[in-house]
């Protein structure tokens, strides 16, 4: 992977920061279903090329110049075999990477409940200046959490051993274990408390959904934010519901924007909880015995009038995209955003030994029967914030590298909103953006000092969006009258044709590859 350039650094700092959970479970290798398959079509052209890769292991092996290791050969011819399908899901998984999709797929962990990511080089220091692994957030109920460990410490060393030369994988890996044995980590907070936390790993649950009732001058709205689609998301999800139920609310704004996706299974039991009856998703492929059709079951977790938004982007992706179909061609939420990653595939891991591979076996249908696969699904109502020019993120470069925004959080940790935005048009004074811009700025490094709420009214334009359509006394109405997944794809690629024929550009081109998690 080649390293970004200032510019890719700053719109970095702009977007999200992809961090990694410092988490543990011990793999649990089932029949390696890669066994279990009908047979080869035993044809002369199928022989004949097994043949030949057998040959081939065997005489790198008996006659390289140097002696191969049988692994590396193995995993080597396997990337390979994977790489030749040209199809971004469907990937070869050593060791480790088996181990990590087995963690999500359970949604239960043992570890100390801290979510990391390695520090960026700060390029008004000096190149040999250590960069450590920095905490972005504690899981609630963790040991990480009940230790007082705060957004922005600083793990220096894992069991007496620095942090600095470590990739983050590798640091992950070190603060994992089993269940009930010790780690000891060194952490160091501001500029000069440093201290040592001895941890007894615990078993941690990802933290799948965030929730919270929010106030406004009609009653209150439940927000529920899906992070991933594992095991536990369907009961946390059942869970969330409840409490809102208990409390009392109008409205409801489910949030999956930034979700890459997850089990299919638990997309289906997440959408069956908002669904009395009709089609969920179907999946469709060149096996018979891999199609399906899901449909939801009678009754539902939440009163079938409740109002519901739905609020998605272009990383909300595979499970996050059969929910919003679902939903959608049911005409039972209302869609808000961006539109989203656009993949409708379907991926089966095979474990093979302590390895493995994700195949493609299958694409999926939104009850309306599109596949969004590379075209995605169209919001309702588009609500995105404005992206930055190159010039713009130049300023923004020089903004970074000058350090007042991280010398303002530091000093003034307890900032209030006029102090922020106070010091956001001192900034405006200086830097060539909008004040917006500068108070988000701000607002965001504030924030990486504290644990974050689950929604933000202050810069989320989306949401705002959202709970302002709830107010709309013909809501109901413009739900019944939204179009399926289908009719919107297609006037969308009747549009992008329209443009080409009159020599207009063309709609922009889909992602290519997996979103990141």
């Amino acid at each position: 992977m080649s390293k970004p350039g200032a510019a890719g650094r700053h719109r970095i700092a702009w977007g999200a920061v992809a961090a990694a959970m410092v988490l543990v479970s011990t793999i649990s290798v089932s029949v390696p279903r890669a066994f279990a398959q009908p047979a080869l079509r035993d044809d002369q052209e199928t022989r004949r090329y097994l043949q030949i890769l057998n040959d081939a292991f065997r005489i790198v092996l008996q006659s390289y110049v140097d002696k191969p290791e049988p692994k590396k050969l193995y995993e080597g011819a396997m990337k390979g075999l994977f790489d030749s399908l040209g199809d971004p899901y469907s990937v070869f998984l050593d060791e480790a990477m088996m181990s990590d999709m087995n963690d999500f797929a359970t949604g239960e962990f043992g570890g100390v409940g801290l979510v990391i990511s390695k520090q960026l080089r700060d390029p008004k220091k000096a190149e040999d200046q250590p960069l450590y692994v920095e905490v972005v957030s504690p899981i609630e109920n963790t040991p990480g959490w009940a230790r007082g460990i705060q957004p922005g410490d600083l793990i220096i060393k894992i069991d007496g051993e620095s942090t600095a030369p470590m990739l983050i994988d590798e640091a992950q890996k070190r603060i994992r274990g089993p269940v009930g044995s010790s780690v000891v980590l060194t952490f160091r907070r501001g500029q000069g408390q440093v201290f040592d936390a001895p941890f007894v790993r615990a078993r941690v649950e990802l933290p799948v959904v965030k929730k919270a009732l929010i106030p406004t001058a009609k009653g209150n709205v439940g927000y529920l934010r899906i992070i991933e689609f594992t095991k536990l998301t369907a009961p946390k999800v059942e869970e969330a519901l409840a409490e809102f139920g208990k409390a009392g609310y109008r409205a409801l704004v489910l949030d999956v924007r930034n979700n890459p996706g997850g089990l299919l299974d638990s997309a289906i039991q997440v959408a069956d909880a908002f669904l009395d009856s009709g089609l969920i998703v179907s999946t469709k492929s060149r096996l018979p015995y891999e199609n399906s059709v899901s449909k939801a079951k009678p009754g539902q977790s939440l009163p079938p009038e409740l109002p519901i938004i739905l609020l998605m982007n272009k990383g909300s992706a595979s499970a996050s995209e059969i929910l919003a179909g679902a939903l959608k061609d049911n005409r039972r939420a209302y869609l808000v955003g961006e539109n989203s990653y656009g993949k409708g595939s379907v991926q089966q891991p095979f474990p093979v030994d302590e390895t493995g591979f994700k195949l493609t076996i299958a694409r999926y249908y939104t009850p309306s029967d599109e596949n969004i696969d590379k075209t995605g699904i169209p919001p309702d109502l588009e609500s995105k914030e404005p992206e930055l020019g190159e010039a713009e993120i130049a300023e923004l470069g020089k903004l970074l590298d000058s350090g007042r925004i991280e010398s303002f959080a530091t000093a003034n940790p307890g900032a209030s909103v006029a102090q922020r935005n106070a010091f956001a048009a001192l900034l405006a004074k200086d830097f060539k953006l909008s004040e917006r811009v500068l108070r988000r700025m701000v607002h965001n490094e504030l924030a990486r000092k504290t644990v974050a709420p689950a929604y933000d009214l202050e810069f989320d334009a989306a949401l705002n969006a959202a709970l302002a359509l709830f107010d709309k006394p013909d809501f109901a109405s413009l739900l019944q009258g939204t179009k399926t997944v289908k009719e919107l794809v297609e006037a969308k690629r009747a549009a992008g044709a329209a443009q080409a024929a009159a020599g207009a550009p063309g709609l922009p081109e889909p992602a290519v590859g997996s979103p990141s998690r």
